[in-house]
C-alpha cells in the first residue's frame, strides 16, 4: 500500500484526525487493571508494549492510548507498562535458520489448519511442500518470545501484551470488565487461564468456538494476528515449553490451543491502526483470505477457479470414478460425469480444441475414450486421470487408453487411497478441501437425452442474477438447455414404495417451529408465530416485535425428518405485504444445497423457484451462496388472494415444479446447477427480507401479516421415475418469466 498516494494520503489523515478527537472524549476506568497486591481480586497487573528502536513515534502514540485508560485506583495505565524493545529483522545478516526458539519452515496444511478455505494460493502447490518465514515473522516470534521470558520469569500473575500499532475501542474498559469477570466469578469454569484474546480477526468463515458466557468465547482455532492478548504466568511456562514456534507466531499459537486454556472477548476491543503501515511482511498473507468473502450482499464465496484444464478421466466400473468427480467439483471444476455421451454443442467445441466450453473436467463420459489420442494432441496441457480397481486388472479398454497416453500427464489414481486428496491435488496444482474424500455408489454411465422438451420461457425480461461460482452455467452460455438423462438408466431402477407423510394436522412429533434466524433475515423465528388454523392446517405471522437481535418476529416451520428426492406439495395462502417473502422449500447445509418456492409480497403473482448446489457429502463446509440460480413465473393470478396447491417433484435426474397441478418449470442436469443429491429437510415459512430488491421494501403500517398453510403432504421415495408425456411439457399454459432476484 502506498499512502503516498493522494487519496490514500487523505484518508490516513482523517483517521489520524479521528484517533487525535478522542483525546476530548473522558477517560475509561478498566477496573480489572492493576497492582494486586492492592486488591481482593485478581487483576492484569502489567503491560508490555514491543516496540522496534526504529519507532520512536509509534511508542509515543501507545503512551497517548495508555493515558486514556485508567486502573482500579485511577492511574493511566501508562504507570503499569513498560516498552520491550523487538527484535528487529533489518538486524539479520542472513536468513534465519531454525534454532531452539523458531523454526523459519511451515507448510500450507499448517496454514489450512487456521484458515481452511483460503482463496489465495500458489500456482504450483504441494501440501507439504516448506514455506520460509519471511525475517519480519521470524524477528516478530522472537520479539513474543522474549516477552513470554519475561512473564514466565517475572513475579505478576498476568500481563497484557500489546503491539505497537493497536488502539482501545472507545468501551474498551466496560467489555474488557465484563469479559474479566465473567472468567473469575464462574467457579465452574475458572480454575486459571492462559490466553485471553482481546485484539484478533477471525479466520474467513468464522473461527470454531464455544460460548462460555456472553462476553466471552473458547475458540478451537482461526484467530489471526497477536496484537492485544493476556498471557498468565502459567500460560507463558506452557508456551515456552511448546516451542520451537513453527511458522509465524499467530499461527503456530493456534496449533497450541489444544494444550491451553484459551479465551476471547466476544469481539475485538483492542483494534489494529489503519493509518499505520506494518512493519511486518508476509509469506502467506492471511489478510488476502478475505478476498472473495461472503458478506450479506456478496455472491459465491468460491472465486478462485482451478488453473489446471482441462481434465479427463476414465476408468472401469466400481472403480470409485464417480467419487472422483465429486471431488474435482469440490475443488472448484465444473464437471461433466457419468454420460454415455455428450450433448451435441459441447461435443462440437470440445473436439474442436475451442477454450468456449461449458466444463472444464469430464468424467466417465463414454464417447470419449476412442477419441483419447486426439484429446491429448488438441489439449497437450491437459490433465488425465484413470482410476484404478483394488485387487483387481484394469479392462482392455483402459489399458488402451493408457497406451495412448504415453507421454502425457497421467496419473493411476485410487480413491480409497487414505492420501486421495493429497495425491489428487498434487496432480492438478491446488488445495484440498478441509473434509474427507467423497465416497459415492457409481453412477455408470448414463444415457443421455438431447433436451427439448422444456416449458417455454419467455427472455423479454433481463435474466436474474445468478452466483458466480464453479457450479452455475453463466447466463448467457450459447443456446445451452443442460444435460437430460433418461430415467431408465439411472441407478436403482425400481421403484421404492411412495410413503405419504400427510402433515395436515401439523402434528409437532413431526414437525417443528422455529426459533433461530438467517442473515437475510429482518425477524426472529418465534414457536408463538406459528398457531392452528381451524381444525387442519396453521398460520405463520409476521408482527413488528422487540426482540432485542431482531425487530420483527416471524413464523416457520421445519420437517424433523430428512427427504432424499420425492414430491413435496403444499396448499396455502401467501402473504401479499411488500418487504414479506412466503417460502415452502428443501433445505440442507454442510453442503448448502436448496430447492425454492417464493413469493414475494410486492408481487403476490409471481412465482420464485431457485436451487442451490454446492458440491460434497454429508459434512462437507461448501455453504457458498446467496442469490442460488432464480427464475420468475408469471402464475396468471394472486397467491395471496386464495389458496393454491404448489408441488415440487425432485429426482436424481431433474426438479419439477407444479402449480395447481400445471407444470411452470423444469429443470435437468446443469441447466444451470447440477441437481441436489443429499438428503433435506422441508420447510414452509414467512419472513421480511432484508433486500427490496426480492420483496419491496417493507410495508410497517400494513403489519401484522400471516399466511396461511391448509396442508402439506410428502411422497418420498429414494427415487421416483416420472412418466411425463411430452405434450404435457408441450401444452403448459404458463410460461417462465425472468426478472432481477436475489
Amino acid at each position: 500500500m502506498n499512502l503516498a498516494r493522494k487519496q490514500l494520503a487523505i484518508l490516513r489523515l482523517a483517521i489520524r484526525l479521528g484517533h487525535g478527537f478522542r483525546k476530548f472524549l473522558p477517560k475509561q476506568r478498566a477496573r480489572a487493571f492493576g497492582h494486586q497486591r492492592s486488591l481482593a481480586v485478581k487483576t492484569v497487573e502489567k503491560i508490555y508494549i514491543i516496540n522496534l528502536n526504529r519507532e520512536p513515534g509509534r511508542w509515543s502514540r501507545m503512551k497517548k492510548e495508555l493515558r486514556r485508560i485508567q486502573d482500579a485506583f485511577g492511574y493511566d495505565l501508562l504507570s503499569l507498562s513498560e516498552r520491550c524493545t523487538a527484535v528487529d529483522a533489518r538486524d539479520f545478516l542472513q536468513d534465519p535458520t531454525k534454532s531452539g526458539d523458531v523454526d523459519p519452515f511451515y507448510t500450507l496444511a499448517e496454514q489450512l489448519f487456521v484458515e481452511p478455505q483460503p482463496m489465495t494460493l500458489p500456482t504450483n502447490f504441494e501440501l507439504e511442500a516448506p514455506i520460509r518465514m519471511s525475517r519480519a515473522e521470524v524477528a516478530v516470534a522472537r520479539s513474543h518470545i522474549d516477552v513470554w521470558r519475561r512473564i514466565a520469569q517475572g513475579e505478576e500473575e498476568h500481563v497484557l501484551i500489546l503491539e505497537d500499532d493497536v488502539w482501545f475501542h472507545t468501551s474498551f474498559a466496560r467489555h474488557f470488565d465484563q469479559a474479566w469477570n465473567d472468567i473469575l466469578t464462574n467457579s465452574e469454569r475458572y480454575n486459571g487461564f492462559d490466553i485471553l484474546y482481546v485484539s484478533y480477526m477471525e479466520a474467513t468463515n468464522g473461527a470454531p468456538k464455544s460460548f462460555v458466557s456472553e462476553n466471552v468465547f473458547k475458540p478451537e482455532r482461526g484467530l489471526w494476528y497477536l496484537s492485544g492478548y493476556v498471557l498468565s504466568r502459567q500460560g507463558a511456562k506452557k508456551l515456552l515449553g511448546l516451542l520451537p514456534c513453527r511458522g509465524p507466531v499467530d499461527l503456530w499459537i493456534n496449533h497450541q490451543f489444544g494444550e491451553m486454556k484459551v479465551y476471547a472477548t466476544k469481539c475485538p476491543i483492542v483494534r489494529q491502526r489503519t493509518d499505520t503501515a506494518s512493519t511486518n511482511s508476509y509469506s502467506v498473507l492471511p489478510s488476502l483470505t478475505k478476498i472473495g468473502a461472503i458478506n450479506s450482499e456478496g455472491a459465491a464465496l468460491f472465486s478462485a477457479f482451478p488453473s489446471q484444464v482441462p481434465v479427463f478421466s476414465f476408468g472401469p466400473a466400481n472403480s470409485g470414478i464417480s467419487s472422483l468427480a465429486m471431488a474435482l467439483s469440490m475443488l472448484g471444476y465444473r464437471c461433466c460425469s457419468d454420460l454415455d455421451a455428450l450433448p451435441n454443442e459441447e461435443m462440437k467445441q470440445l473436439c474442436s480444441g475451442s477454450s468456449d466450453r461449458v466444463f472444464d473436467a469430464y468424467v466417465n463420459i463414454g464417447c470419449l475414450e476412442p477419441m483419447v489420442g486426439d484429446l491429448r494432441m488438441k489439449y497437450p496441457d491437459a490433465k488425465f486421470i484413470i482410476t484404478v480397481c483394488r485387487n483387481s486388472r484394469s479392462g482392455r479398454s483402459i489399458q488402451d487408453i493408457l497406451a495412448n497416453l504415453d507421454g502425457a500427464d497421467v496419473i493411476e489414481f485410487d480413491t480409497e487411497n487414505v492420501n486421495a486428496w493429497r495425491i489428487l491435488c498434487e496432480h492438478l496444482r491446488c488445495v484440498p478441501p478441509f473434509c474427507a474424500f467423497p465416497r459415492l455408489e457409481d453412477l455408470g454411465k448414463r444415457h443421455l437425452v438431447e433436451a427439448g422438451n422444456e416449458p417455454s420461457v419467455s427472455h423479454e425480461q433481463a435474466l436474474p442474477k445468478w452466483d458466480s461460482s464453479p457450479w452455475v452455467v453463466e447466463n448467457d452460455s450459447r443456446r445451452w438447455s443442460g444435460i437430460q438423462i433418461d430415467p431408465q438408466t439411472e441407478t436403482g431402477k425400481k421403484d421404492n414404495a411412495s410413503i405419504d407423510d400427510s402433515s395436515d394436522q401439523f402434528n409437532l412429533t413431526t414437525w417443528s417451529p422455529r426459533s433461530d434466524t438467517f442473515t437475510g433475515n429482518l425477524a426472529l423465528f418465534r414457536p408463538e408465530n406459528v398457531t392452528r388454523l381451524g381444525v387442519e392446517g396453521v398460520t405463520l405471522q409476521v408482527k413488528r416485535e422487540e426482540l432485542r437481535v431482531r425487530e420483527y418476529s416471524a413464523g416457520a416451520i421445519t420437517s424433523d425428518a430428512e427427504y432424499l428426492y420425492g414430491k413435496f406439495e403444499a396448499t396455502f395462502q401467501a402473504s401479499d405485504v411488500p418487504g414479506v417473502i412466503t417460502g415452502f422449500f428443501l433445505h440442507r447445509n454442510s453442503p448448502h444445497q436448496e430447492i425454492d418456492i417464493e413469493i414475494a409480497g410486492n408481487a403476490p403473482n409471481r412465482l420464485i423457484v431457485n436451487v442451490f448446489y454446492n458440491p460434497g457429502d454429508d459434512g462437507a463446509k461448501f455453504d457458498y451462496g446467496y442469490r442460488g440460480s432464480p427464475r420468475h413465473i408469471e402464475l396468471g393470478f394472486d397467491a395471496s388472494k386464495g389458496m393454491h396447491h404448489y408441488a415440487i417433484e425432485w429426482t436424481p435426474h431433474e426438479i419439477l415444479w407444479t402449480v395447481d397441478d400445471r407444470l411452470v418449470h423444469r429443470r435437468v442436469l446443469w441447466n444451470p446447477t447440477p441437481i441436489p443429491h443429499l438428503p433435506m429437510k422441508l420447510h414452509c415459512n414467512t419472513w421480511p427480507t432484508r433486500s427490496p430488491k426480492l420483496a419491496g421494501q417493507l410495508a410497517l403500517q400494513r403489519l401484522p401479516t400471516k399466511t396461511s398453510v391448509l396442508s402439506i403432504q410428502v411422497h418420498q421415495c429414494r427415487q421416483i421415475l416420472l412418466k411425463k408425456e411430452t405434450e404435457t411439457l408441450k401444452n403448459s399454459t404458463l410460461s417462465a418469466n425472468c426478472g432481477a432476484s436475489k
